[in-house]
């Protein structure tokens, strides 16, 4: 626990800083980010990370994470352009391989790069958007885990998905989404001009984007019982890896993209 506190603090006094000045610094932050994240998707699928797969797994990730920064340069276009090159690359490595890296392998490492590469790429939009738009999202995450957590622990008694998160109750999951629209209500309500709907659409919004939290929260926690590990990583002591702290987010950003607000 004392461990679990230390990093926290740690990681806060990094994060806060570089989340309030945006632009660059943060978008640099996020870049690496999604390349440890990209790293634990190797390390899982028991790749090394001094390898031909890992090197094209890592170009993958950077292809989508980059033209945030570079956009004057790479277009739409190319950003899709150069995922599927690498795509492409990646498979004729199956046959160049003998299948020793097959088709499943790919299929994982470009699954992954485009779960973790698009999720972090709208971390970085939202910052682009606004302070006030990214807080939202994570305060949506924060709010939510918190009250599942405490809510689940106080009361919950039917068990949610017991074959992927058996500590998981219905009882908190529906507690922690009402804590997000309550408390997160309170935030809007004070930043409403930061927002293009109404406080009402918006309320809904943070409902749906809690839900869909949680289940980036049980996706995370499916693929790590697939793969037999108990964390994603090991970067963060006491925490796991960074798909770990950030699962719920890489769900809630694309969301909040296809809502319209980034």
């Amino acid at each position: 626990m004392k461990q679990r506190v230390i990093t926290a603090v740690i990681g806060l006094i990094v994060f806060l800083p570089l989340l309030y000045l945006g632009g660059l610094p943060f978008d640099i932050l996020v870049t690496l980010m999604g390349i440890v994240a990209m790293s634990e998707f190797l390390i899982m699928k028991k790749k090394l990370l001094v390898s031909f797969e890992a090197i094209i797994s890592f170009l993958l990730i950077l292809s989508v994470l980059l033209p945030v920064f570079w956009a004057g340069f790479w277009t739409q276009d190319t950003l899709g352009g150069s995922f599927y090159l690498l795509a492409l690359v990646m498979l004729v490595y199956t046959v160049i391989s003998k299948n020793r890296f097959s088709f499943d392998d790919a299929g994982v490492l470009l699954l992954g790069g485009l779960y973790a590469g698009l999720g972090f790429r709208f971390m970085m939009l939202a910052r682009a958007e606004s302070l006030w738009m990214i807080l939202y999202a994570l305060l949506i995450v924060w709010i939510t885990d918190s009250g599942a957590y405490l809510i689940g622990r106080k009361i919950g008694k039917n068990k949610l998905a017991p074959h992927i998160s058996p500590n998981k109750t219905w009882e908190g999951s529906i507690g922690g989404s009402l804590s997000a629209v309550v408390i997160v209500g309170a935030y809007l309500y004070f930043v409403q001009g930061a927002f293009p709907y109404s406080f009402s659409t918006m309320l809904l919004w943070t409902l749906v984007f809690s839900v869909g939290g949680q289940l980036g929260d049980l996706i995370e926690s499916a693929f790590k019982r697939h793969y037999g590990v108990k964390d994603s990583g090991k970067i963060l002591p006491g925490h796991g890896g960074i798909l770990d702290r950030f699962d719920s987010l890489l769900f809630v950003l694309p969301l909040m993209h296809f809502a319209g607000l980034i």
